[in-house]
């Protein structure tokens, strides 16, 4: 497969630089807790998609095929950022640039475009509103707070975060509808031994 080499500090380079600055200057218990959510935030996410499968038990067949989707949507949104992330050879920031980050620069060919975390986090996002509205919002400003994350610890270009974002979502948008066609499976199961996992009683 032949990859485009991206130069990513030509799109917004200034804009990285002045963020991984201001992270330079910021308190260390500031850039720690940034560090922790960038690092484990997504796991969030999946306490919110199982929240959502917990209160669907009380709904319709539909709304739970939502709910058991929205993992399944992540997944497939998580693989269609990683293709298109192989098409592109975008060098880390902290690689290119050469600046202070908060923390360690991955490794030679983990590549930068898009956001992995932020593609993850915006389909769970989406996924979630769709399904629970209120657990939904709480997600999706999750998930802005995760692609700002990746950026002030210098793992990203703002452009990777804001890209993942728009791709995870976008993937969990067009996705997300389809679930409902699901739902006669889901009745027949709420009929079977499994009935405890699809319906509260």
């Amino acid at each position: 497969m032949t990859s485009l080499a991206l130069g990513g500090a030509a799109i917004d380079g200034a804009a990285y630089t002045w963020i991984t600055g201001l992270a330079h200057r910021a308190p260390h218990g500031l850039n720690t807790a940034v560090a922790a959510w960038s690092d484990y935030g997504l796991a969030l996410f999946a306490v919110l998609m199982l929240l959502a499968w917990w209160r669907a038990r009380h709904r319709g067949p539909g709304a739970m095929a939502t709910a058991l989707a929205a993992p399944v949507t992540v997944v497939v949104a998580y693989a269609a950022n990683d293709l298109v992330k192989s098409l592109f050879d975008e060098q880390r920031p902290c690689r290119t640039l050469h600046t202070l980050t908060v923390e360690t620069c991955p490794g030679p060919g983990d590549w930068s475009f898009p956001s992995n975390h932020s593609a993850i986090a915006a389909a769970a996002a989406v996924a979630l509103l769709l399904c629970d509205r209120r657990l939904g919002r709480i997600a999706a400003v999750a998930a802005v707070l995760m692609a700002a994350s990746r950026v002030w610890i210098g793992a990203h270009y703002p452009h990777d975060a804001a890209v993942g974002l728009l791709a995870g979502g976008l993937v969990a948008w067009a996705l997300t509808p389809l679930a409902p066609r699901a739902a006669p499976a889901v009745a027949r199961l709420r009929a079977t031994r499994l009935r405890p996992l699809v319906a509260a009683r």
